[in-house]
């Protein structure tokens, strides 16, 4: 290749450069092909611990990027052309050359192929998963095809590309979850990494949905933390991230009070926590002055066998509409103390009640300073119910 177009290459691939230290965790693959008359020679790298594990000619060898890079341009000199395939999650970066010109293109990453077509069609997408009576007639998030390898990791679809039968209700329950989150996600700083910490975080299977949507749909620069006391769980998590390629995701084994972040945490996520778990997620993001909380709360035991208001006791006097009482008064002051810290809330549905009772998602954006009058409303509260909260207990801890 002549002198005029390797100088262009090295252009093009200094903005690759760029683009894998500003985020070499999306980083995915990259693949070489030079061509010198009708003979091919082809190289193919893969990320190893911040470097690129590069083969060639029967060589291999762990460098550093720009060294890579120089070396595809010292090797394009003796050959005619080549093409540089540079594989990120959700984009592919082509780059061709030769004598006459030099061109890069990014495109999206097409679809899987699957075992049969999908057509745009709502029918035809539903033939394809196989059930038409429980899917949503709706434009999904996560997407059969290009959400392919995640759907199949966390379970949701077989080996051959269809949704199984038994999953097709979490699947639309983890796309709700998605479509309830983004506009609040949308509101988060730009042009920097977003930090999320789940809090409690099982298996994780919601966080790497959200991992996929926003690093591959969204294209934002994200970063995970997954917390749990169960050293067995996390090790499904590492091993799960580490099949997907997921680079952009931690898992610690501990408690959620021993946790000490070391960067800014902008959401924090706590998914199904039993009980007063909820309310330690809930204090340590207010500790941390995350942009946004999200919960889903599960079990309500504590406020139980504590309250008691006069005014309705002919009413609290039924055991089931006191345990619902509870529920309410626990999520209802879990938003109040929120408010109080300068958090705007709302509470939704996050599935429907005939799945389960325990259903709502609690959504809350840090949109000013602590609010006292918020808090002395919290605090006659807990008088007149002759409670105390253990939100309220954590945050004093703490």
């Amino acid at each position: 290749m002549n002198k005029q177009n390797i100088t262009k290459l090295k252009l093009f691939l200094m903005g690759l450069e760029s683009r894998f230290s500003e985020n070499c965790n999306i980083f995915k693959g990259i693949y070489v092909n030079y061509i010198a008359g009708l003979k091919e020679f082809k190289g193919s790298g893969v990320y190893e611990e911040g470097k690129i594990k590069y083969n060639f000619n029967g060589k291999t060898e762990l460098m550093e990027i720009n060294k890579l890079f120089s070396t595809i341009s010292e090797e394009a000199e003796i050959y005619d052309s080549l093409t540089v395939l540079y594989r990120e999650r959700g984009n592919d970066i082509v780059i061709t050359a030769d004598n006459k010109n030099v061109k890069m293109t990014t495109t999206e990453v097409k679809e899987e192929e699957v075992t049969q077509p999908i057509n745009k069609s709502f029918n035809s997408y539903a033939n394809h998963i196989g059930e038409t009576s429980t899917l949503l007639n709706r434009d999904y998030y996560i997407k059969v095809g290009k959400a392919d390898s995640l759907l199949k990791e966390i379970g949701i679809m077989t080996k051959e590309g269809k949704i199984k039968n038994d999953r097709i209700r979490k699947y639309n329950q983890i796309d709700h979850y998605v479509e309830l989150l983004e506009g609040v996600l949308d509101q988060l700083p730009k042009n920097q990494t977003i930090n999320i910490l789940d809090c409690g975080c099982g298996k994780s299977y919601l966080t790497f949905v959200l991992n996929y949507y926003l690093t591959e749909i969204k294209k934002r620069k994200c970063f995970f933390i997954g917390l749990d006391r169960s050293e067995q769980v996390i090790e499904a998590s590492r091993k799960m991230a580490s099949n997907l390629g997921y680079r952009n995701m931690e898992f610690k084994a501990l408690d959620i009070k021993e946790y000490t972040p070391d960067k800014k945490i902008h959401v924090v996520i706590s998914l199904h926590a039993c009980d007063t778990a909820t309310d330690m997620a809930l204090a340590l993001g207010i500790r941390v002055d995350s942009d946004v909380i999200i919960a889903v709360p599960c079990c309500h035991r504590e406020l139980l066998n504590q309250y008691s208001y006069e005014p309705f006791k002919g009413i609290l006097k039924h055991g089931i509409f006191k345990a619902r009482m509870a529920d309410v008064l626990t999520d209802g002051m879990r938003s109040m103390m929120l408010e109080a810290k300068g958090y705007e809330v709302s509470t939704v549905e996050y599935i429907s009640p005939l799945e389960t009772p325990k259903n709502l998602m609690i959504r809350a954006i840090k949109t000013s300073e602590e609010r006292p009058e918020l808090m002395e409303d919290y605090i006659d509260l807990m008088a007149k119910l002759n409670v105390y909260p253990a939100l309220y207990s954590f945050l004093n801890q703490w």
